[in-house]
């Protein structure tokens, strides 16, 4: 079969990588790709946002199934789109991809159908919500309602950082118009996970947990950034408090979106806050994670094609899903600077010199002059397997040694909370 997927960053490049391993791939396209993504796919110059571009390729290639990497084009409709032309495509509708597009739906929806998640406040007007943090306090979390590239979240610890975040987001629009409605939410406390589940809209399918490190920098400090690593399973996520995310959460989530009308069929990310064994929802995403989708597709054994097939003709209950007994850890490489401004086209070395069983996935590359360079914030995603975090994390950050290019930047404490 031939294959198209959307998107061009290292959560692509490990669903390409995937896919490679299926007998029944043929040919894998890629839109638009990235350097790394070329060794395993054709890749093609459209934007992830250019749907009218996107189905008309697929249209001529005759592609058999589309599977798509980022949230901005399912939150878009693409899935509505290529369906009206009759195309297979794996993810949620326009309807179902608000969990993800709107904070405020999401919310809404969790409050309506009694979801444990933090208390909230929505607001319009910048004054009425600096206003009501004066009287609620702090710390809080103030959210963007649109999408924000997983940057539209600020933890306030006291007034000032509160104050300056309102107008951030709803005065100077730093997240553009994801800003025009504010959520204020109790910052909740204990440790995060994250949980990512194939569904058809009936049935609910784990897969292993994992946990992101989205702050810059070592120990939790810094800027938030897309996320600057990842490691799978996440000890916390006992089997007690999976039951419970089953029962309280993704189930619940799954059938209360079928109840309004808008059945949710592709992958769903429930990231998490555990206290106390008890898991309280602070976001949902419509697609894989990135950086999670590294080590957790790389613990993944049944094959991706297989799934995405149960889920798409609503048999995903007549189907086993395997896991390898392992730990694994994501470390990215992040360009200098990030996620505030930093400088493109640096040369990166050592590639070639990381051992094979080492997955270095590319998130922000290009090929110029036939030298792999640097064209995004964060560049690789160094993603080792082994039989337990401990050396998993060893693995990984002695191929991350291997590796250079001029300012690069990691954090050396990724998958430290597991040990």
């Amino acid at each position: 079969m031939r294959v198209l997927v959307v998107g061009g960053g290292g959560r692509e490049h490990v669903l390409v990588w995937k896919l490679r391993q299926s007998p029944r791939v043929s040919e894998i396209y890629c839109a638009p790709g990235n350097a790394g993504i070329a060794r395993q796919a054709a890749c093609v110059n459209i934007g992830a946002e250019d749907i009218p571009s996107l189905l008309a390729f697929a249209r001529e290639k005759a592609i058999d199934l589309t599977l798509v990497g980022p949230e901005a084009p399912l939150t878009a409709g693409i899935v509505d789109q290529f369906q009206a032309a009759g195309l297979k495509i794996f993810g949620p509708s326009r309807a179902a991809a608000e969990i993800e597009g709107s904070k405020v739906f999401a919310k809404d929806i969790m409050a309506k159908y009694n979801i444990p998640t933090a208390g909230y406040a929505v607001f319009t007007d910048p004054a009425e919500a600096a206003a009501y943090i004066e009287k609620a306090g702090v710390p809080c979390v103030l959210k963007a309602d649109g999408l924000a590239a997983g940057k539209g979240v600020i933890i306030a610890n006291d007034l000032r950082t509160a104050r300056a975040a309102v107008r951030s987001i709803m005065v100077d629009r730093d997240f553009g118009e994801a800003g025009a409605r504010l959520v204020v939410e109790e910052c909740l406390a204990g440790e995060e996970v994250s949980i990512l589940a194939f569904t058809d809209g009936e049935t609910v399918v784990p897969m292993v947990s994992s946990q992101d490190h989205k702050r810059a920098f070592d120990n939790d400090e810094g800027p938030n950034t897309g996320g600057m690593g990842a490691y799978a399973p996440a000890p916390v996520y006992t089997p007690e408090v999976a039951k419970r995310a089953m029962k309280e959460i993704l189930v619940p989530m799954i059938r209360a979106l079928k109840a309004e009308g808008r059945t949710y069929r592709g992958v769903i990310y429930a990231g998490l806050m555990v206290s106390d064994g008890k898991p309280k929802v602070l976001e949902f995403n419509v697609r894989f994670g990135d950086p999670e989708a590294q080590p957790v597709l790389s613990l993944l054994e049944t094959d991706l094609v297989e799934i995405m097939e149960a889920v798409l003709e609503n048999r995903l209950a007549q189907i086993e899903i395997k896991w390898k007994p392992q730990a694994s850890v994501c470390v990215v490489l992040a360009s200098g600077g990030y996620p505030g401004s930093y400088e493109k086209g640096k040369a990166i070395g050592g590639l070639d010199v990381v051992p094979d069983d080492i997955m270095v996935f590319h998130a922000g590359t290009a090929e110029k002059d036939g030298r792999i360079v640097t064209s995004g914030g964060r560049v690789l995603g160094v993603t080792a397997t082994g039989p337990d975090i401990p050396a998993a994390i060893s693995k990984a950050y002695e191929a991350v040694e291997k590796i250079g290019f001029d300012g690069m930047h990691c954090r050396r404490d990724i998958g430290r909370k597991a040990l």
